[in-house]
């Protein structure tokens, strides 16, 4: 039984450097009480900029302490701010997202001191035009390898909120993404100097750490030049035998698709987009492609097929046909994955992994990608297989339980016939 000198000292060591509520409590009396919404925000943001750049610091260290308080939790994302987090530090462990267990206590309005003392004036700025930003944000750390964090900063019922993912900076080898030698030699400059690769999957699913790790496996073994354009920038990659550009969107160049038009005028072989949002986006991607390049990208659909049909959607009607057939001419591979929740509490990457065979292209031209599915499940020579024979796969192995294969399956259908 514990004493409660004891209890007092595992308290202290969950609590933040500093008292937040004491250190802002000045500041919330000099808002005027008649003031809400943009105005306020404002009126916090002018109030932060003009403190000492001691007490800023402190409320940095504030939210730097949560931060770190991620690797004791194994957590991936931290939330707070805003009305949704009820006034509670929350973190992603696993898949799940749940109040920290040792969370103190924050009004919103304490919590819009607090996002607003990590801003520079251009982006507190951006943040009330648009009322989101994108930004990465990094803990330096003396004789260590620095901690980088994806952030994404909104409004929340007039408050600020906050959503930070940590990068994880150990790259995982290429080996163990599991892929076909056919598919591996696709992914490769040393290979194939040309063509269109595509990592798909809804938010949180690891896209980029698959795209970082197919990055750094060029990196080590091709001589090149590699120009990745992000929003934020998360991994930096060291350069090996390539030369390695991070453009982030908003900081080093205005969009994705300026970024991919800049880049073919920098004489580069490898060109990574972060995401194809709109269609002009879309269409840069296929252009650069088409141009002889090697590109990478990703796109939120949950499958192969769904990514072919998420690209045409998204060009105007009159163009579909001639996107089609410039997609079939381009596109490598699309590899769409999961991470699914093991049997022993971890999490493990399920995938569906495409390639762009003579048949899967004829496919695309003909508008038939209903039968891409069907060449999924027969084309295990190539390297194919569909997320749900991956998930079979995971099941035969007792990684995961048949009934999260069920819940993550596109297909539950084939899946239970896969099963039975």
């Amino acid at each position: 039984m514990e004493t409660s000198t004891q209890t007092d000292i595992k308290r202290k060591e969950h609590d933040p450097p500093h008292d937040l509520n004491a250190l802002v409590a000045p500041l919330v009396e000099q808002i005027p009480a008649t003031l809400i919404g943009l105005e306020r925000q404002e009126v916090i943001g002018r109030i932060i900029g003009e403190q000492s750049d001691e007490l800023r610091m402190q409320l940095r260290e504030i939210i730097e302490f949560f931060l770190l308080e991620m690797d004791h939790n194994n957590a991936s994302d931290i939330d707070l701010g805003g009305n949704g987090c009820a006034d509670k530090i929350w973190y992603r462990v696993y898949g799940y997202k749940k109040p920290w267990l040792h969370s103190p206590k924050y009004k919103t309005t304490f919590t819009d001191f607090l996002l607003h003392s990590i801003l520079m004036p251009a982006q507190r700025t951006f943040l009330l035009k648009h009322k989101n930003l994108d930004f990465s944000y990094v803990i330096e750390s003396k004789g260590k390898e620095n901690k980088r964090f994806r952030a994404d900063m909104y409004f929340d019922m007039e408050n600020l909120a906050l959503n930070m993912r940590k990068i994880d900076t150990e790259i995982r080898p290429f080996k163990g993404l599991g892929l076909h030698p056919e598919v591996a030699k696709a992914l490769s400059l040393k290979y194939l100097k040309y063509g269109m690769t595509l990592v798909t999957g809804i938010t949180g699913s690891g896209k980029s750490s698959t795209l970082d790790t197919i990055i750094d496996a060029n990196n080590r073994s091709v001589d090149s030049h590699i120009v990745i354009i992000s929003s934020p920038v998360e991994l930096v990659h060291t350069p090996i035998r390539s030369i390695v550009r991070h453009r982030e969107v908003g900081r080093d160049v205005p969009s994705f698709r300026d970024g991919a038009v800049q880049a073919m005028r920098q004489d580069p072989d490898i060109i990574m987009i972060g995401e194809l949002r709109d269609d002009e986006t879309i269409m840069t991607a296929l252009e650069v492609t088409d141009s002889g390049h090697k590109t990478f990208s990703t796109l939120h659909t949950a499958s192969a097929t769904e990514s072919i049909d998420r690209i045409l959607g998204e060009v105007p009607v009159d163009e579909q046909d001639r996107v089609r057939n410039r997609l079939a001419d381009v596109l490598t591979c699309v590899i769409s994955q999961k991470l699914v929740p093991t049997i022993k509490g971890t999490r493990v990457l399920a995938k569906e992994v495409l390639l762009a065979t003579a048949s899967v292209k004829a496919a695309i031209r003909n508008n038939n990608t209903a039968e891409i599915y069907q060449m999924l499940s027969e084309g295990s020579n190539y390297g194919m297989h569909t997320l749900e024979q991956d998930l079979k796969r995971l099941c035969d192995r007792h990684i995961i339980s048949e009934e999260e294969a069920l819940n993550y399956a596109n297909n539950k259908k084939r899946l239970k016939e896969l099963l039975e």
